[in-house]
């Protein structure tokens, strides 16, 4: 009787500590390494630093803080670090030329590992939106940009915040899905000017 109850607090133990938090995120951290060495490779314009985490997405993935007291407070930080990063335009201008916003926002391609080091980057921003009604298939990760302008007015609060959502759209929300177009220059300023003339030029097809 007492070897099998040495046993059963022996396995309660065992079992606390595998379970245990700290355990459990050594035991992740671990195997996301190896998967992280043995999955990726450099290929062509990809290489490995793109695996490379900064402090925004090293909190984003971790799911056992994000929903926590600590990790709200912790989300302010980081929208607040973001909102620091981004610039404003050099030339004083926000909006550029829609009709090569258009091009940009169909765009998908750019940076990645079958594209060649000059080709010039697109938004892709038909992945997660609809802008056009006229479209048959978008994205729908994010909200409609259908009339964004004609809906929101064209204030000077709606032209910041909007070059302020897509330079670095965690600003506002720290693990938001939405790529820092400015942050990591994924697109020029000129490119940025553009896409917010297709969203705020009253002449845009998109506030018709």
């Amino acid at each position: 009787m007492k070897i099998y109850r040495l046993k059963l607090i022996l396995g309660f133990c065992l079992v606390a500590l595998f379970c245990s938090p700290a355990f459990a995120q050594g035991n992740l951290n671990a195997k996301f390494e190896k998967m992280i060495a043995n999955g990726f490779v450099s290929e062509g314009i990809a290489g490995l630093d793109r695996i490379h985490q900064d402090e925004t997405q090293l909190f984003c993935s971790n799911p056992n803080l994000i929903n926590t007291k600590k990790g709200l407070a912790r989300a302010i930080e980081i929208q607040k670090i973001n909102m620091a990063s981004i610039t404003l335009p050099s030339d004083g201008k926000y909006i550029g030329d829609w009709k090569s916003g258009e091009a940009i926002a169909q765009s998908g391609r750019g940076s990645t590992w079958t594209d060649k080091p000059d080709t010039v980057n697109g938004g892709g921003c038909y992945n997660c939106h609809q802008i056009d009604k006229k479209e048959i298939s978008y994205g729908t990760l994010g909200p409609s940009l259908w009339n964004y302008g004609k809906n929101r007015g064209y204030s000077q609060e709606v032209i910041s915040y909007t070059w302020n959502r897509i330079n670095n759209s965690k600003a506002y929300n720290a693990c938001s899905n939405m790529p820092r177009f400015g942050h990591f220059k994924l697109l020029t300023q000129q490119q940025i000017q553009d896409v917010m003339a297709l969203l705020l030029d009253p002449q845009s097809p998109v506030n018709q």
